[in-house]
C-alpha cells in the first residue's frame, strides 16, 4: 500500500496545503485502499490490485478543480495588480502634486485628478477582496 501513499502525495505536491485539501487526499486515500483491498479479496495478487487501482484512478484534474487549485494563482495575481495600482496611483499623484506646486503654486488642483486615480486601487482592492472570498 506505500505504492499508493506516494502515488497520491505525489499528486498532492503542488497543492496548497489546506483543511480542505487534507480532507481529499484522506478520502482518495481511503478508497484507493479499500479498492485494493476489494480486488484483492476477488483473488488478484497485491501488485496487480494495486497497479489497478492507480490506472482506474483517472484524472486529477477533476480534483484540482474540486479544490480550485487555479484561484489561488488568480489570487496571487490580484494581489500583483492591488500593489501595482497603489505603487502606481502613488507615483502619478506625487506627479501631479509636483507639477501643481511648481508650476502653479498658487492654486490648488492636484486634488481633482487624485480622486480620480484613486478608483484604480479601489477597483482593484475590490477584485482582490472578491477573489479571497472565493478561494475559501
Amino acid at each position: 500500500m506505500e505504492i499508493i501513499y506516494e502515488f497520491v502525495d505525489k499528486l498532492f505536491k503542488d497543492v496548497p496545503d489546506s483543511h480542505h485539501a487534507k480532507q481529499m487526499k484522506e478520502e482518495i486515500l481511503l478508497d484507493m485502499e479499500e479498492k485494493a483491498h476489494d480486488l484483492m479479496n476477488e483473488g488478484k495478487s497485491k501488485e496487480d490490485a494495486i497497479n489497478k487501482v492507480l490506472v482506474d484512478f483517472g484524472d486529477f484534474d477533476e480534483v484540482k478543480e474540486a479544490l480550485k487549485i487555479g484561484d489561488s494563482k488568480k489570487l496571487a495575481f490580484a494581489k500583483l495588480n492591488l500593489d501595482f495600482s497603489i505603487w502606481g496611483s502613488g507615483l502619478f499623484i506625487l506627479l501631479f502634486v509636483f507639477i501643481n506646486f511648481y508650476y502653479t503654486p498658487k492654486t490648488i488642483w492636484f486634488i481633482y485628478p487624485t480622486f480620480t486615480i484613486l478608483w484604480w486601487p479601489l477597483a482593484m482592492f475590490y477584485y482582490w477582496h472578491r477573489k479571497k472570498e472565493e478561494v475559501k
